[in-house]
């Protein structure tokens, strides 16, 4: 089947059609994986494989453009194939391309960098990333430090990037930069694509608490990139961040599958009754919380779906979207503690249902921080859905070359 076969079908056809073609092209997943496990190169290839037959099927970039090899159809399409492919193992590396930077390029990217870019990106030819935090610049966006200086017709970058999920494997990155540091942080900033394999850049893999290598710091030492390099417009890159966070939150928050499958609540139940624990009051009580939690999210999800669907802007709303998501999995770890209780200390052994759910459990508070952590998302939500007071911030006056030379004690108490 291929994509022209997409003529704006009902979505319950959709649907119909889509779990056919899941059942003879993909496989069943075990459920034993893909709760945040490094990739290494076989798990590459083998997900590069597996994008191409989904693309090739027309079932890739459901809501992207149809000039761009899109299908150019709604998100109540995008819901139907996540639920209907939630039980198939499905290409993991692709969700920063598809969730975050894809989307972003459609909206910003010049006509040439769209043709470029979109088509190989959906077919898997090409994988991506995104170069955002820094060893000093965390949930402080704004006051990264990593310098992309014009010379003739290229721009040089000078700088370093923490915390870059999938850098290990990408092709393409999009990074920001600081690119005028005498105007105040948020005005100096552009926003470039980057090919990964470019001279005077360097990768490097950072272990996580679970023993697996998902982050990397990534260093720049006199990067050259050509001038069709800038997304969007020179020092338009904080409003071009701003819609990228925006496009994450809404993507983790409302269209990706679970982060943490080993730790939802039909495994967590399931996970008791073999136990023997699913009539233990504690448990019952932690489980049902988690299902109300559960339901609360897939129906603000649902609600969300539908506003964008109808033409309406989340914008900051995406923000309830994204700490919805992180607080629910801080419950799901309550309750598996709630349900195996001390066993929860043993990494391995005998038992093949805890090795991946206590990996998940470990991992997972870093739903919390990935993205923008929850208390960013807070102050998001008080300040621009709620309208509550916003907190004085000087240092958004100051040139960014003079704010640098400031004490930090200073700033954080806006005595300056």
């Amino acid at each position: 089947m291929s994509s022209a076969a997409h003529e704006k079908p009902t979505t319950e056809a959709f649907r119909a059609e889509a779990r056919a073609w899941l059942a003879d092209n993909l496989v069943r997943s075990t459920g034993g994986g893909g709760d945040g496990e490094s990739a290494g190169p076989a798990k590459v290839a083998a997900d590069k494989v597996l994008q191409a037959r989904i693309f090739d099927g027309g079932f890739a970039g459901i809501t992207w453009p149809k000039a761009y090899g899109g299908q150019g159809l709604t998100d109540a399409e995008m819901q139907a194939w996540v639920e209907e492919a939630a039980g198939y193992v499905q290409p993991g590396i692709y969700d920063q391309p598809f969730g975050v930077c894809g989307p972003t390029i459609v909206d910003l990217g010049s006509e040439e960098q769209k043709q470029r870019y979109i088509p190989k990106l959906l077919r898997g030819e090409e994988v991506w990333c995104q170069l955002f935090s820094e060893p000093g610049a965390g949930s402080d966006v704004a006051g990264l430090t990593t310098l992309a200086e014009r010379d003739g017709d290229e721009w040089v970058v000078n700088g370093q990037k923490v915390w870059t999920s999938g850098a290990q494997h990408s092709d393409f990155g999009t990074l920001i930069a600081r690119t005028d540091p005498s105007v105040p942080k948020h005005n100096g900033i552009s926003m470039f694509i980057v090919d990964m394999r470019t001279p005077g850049l360097t990768v490097r893999p950072l272990r996580t608490a679970t023993g697996e290598t998902p982050f990397n710091e990534v260093y720049f030492d006199n990067v050259r990139l050509p001038a069709d390099a800038l997304l969007g417009e020179e020092n338009g890159g904080w409003a071009a961040t701003v819609l990228m966070l925006r496009h994450e939150r809404i993507y983790y928050g409302t269209i990706a599958r679970p982060p943490v499958r080993a730790l939802s609540y039909g495994a967590l139940l399931a996970l008791a009754r073999k136990d023997g624990r699913s009539r233990d009051p504690l448990v019952r009580d932690r489980l049902a919380w988690l299902y109300a939690l559960d339901t609360a999210g897939d129906l603000l999800s649902q609600r969300m779906r539908q506003e964008v669907d109808a033409g309406q802007e989340l914008r900051a709303r995406g923000s309830i979207a994204k700490l919805a998501g992180a607080v629910i999995t801080r419950q799901a770890i309550d309750a598996f503690d709630e349900v195996v209780g001390s066993d929860a200390v043993v990494w391995a052994g005998p038992r093949d249902d805890y090795p991946t759910a206590i990996r998940g459990m470990v991992g997972a508070p870093a739903q919390g921080i990935a993205g923008g952590s929850n208390e960013i998302q807070r102050g998001i939500i008080g300040e621009r859905v709620l309208g509550l007071a916003k907190d004085p911030q000087l240092d958004r006056e100051i040139p960014f070359s003079e704010l640098r030379r400031i004490p930090a004690a200073r700033v954080a108490t806006n005595a300056i």
